[in-house]
């Protein structure tokens, strides 16, 4: 995964389903393209693998929130690639 392809990424909502609120993805999301960025130009980023799997995010109902199983996809990928800097290797 690459800092760009954080920008490009987009949730389905949900509105009458339990989801993710927004906002709390949004500001997760936004670390991790910072994050991200960082590892790409040489430098540790603030976001660690371990801090992407234990992130506890809102849920909504009955109110817009992203598809939970999209953004848990998405999650799970971003901690590989965090794990895989913060083990020496290239994602």
């Amino acid at each position: 995964m690459h800092s760009s392809e954080i920008a490009k990424t987009r949730f389905e909502a949900t509105k009458f389903r339990e989801g993710y609120a927004m906002a709390d993805v949004d500001a997760l999301m936004e670390k991790a393209r910072t994050t991200l960025q960082n590892w790409e130009a040489g430098r540790a980023g603030e976001l660690t693998a371990k801090a992407v799997v234990d992130a506890r995010i809102s849920s909504t109902k009955f109110r817009e929130g992203y598809v939970q199983d999209q953004v848990d996809d998405f999650l799970d990928l971003l901690a590989a690639t965090l794990n895989s800097y913060e083990t020496g290797q290239r994602p």
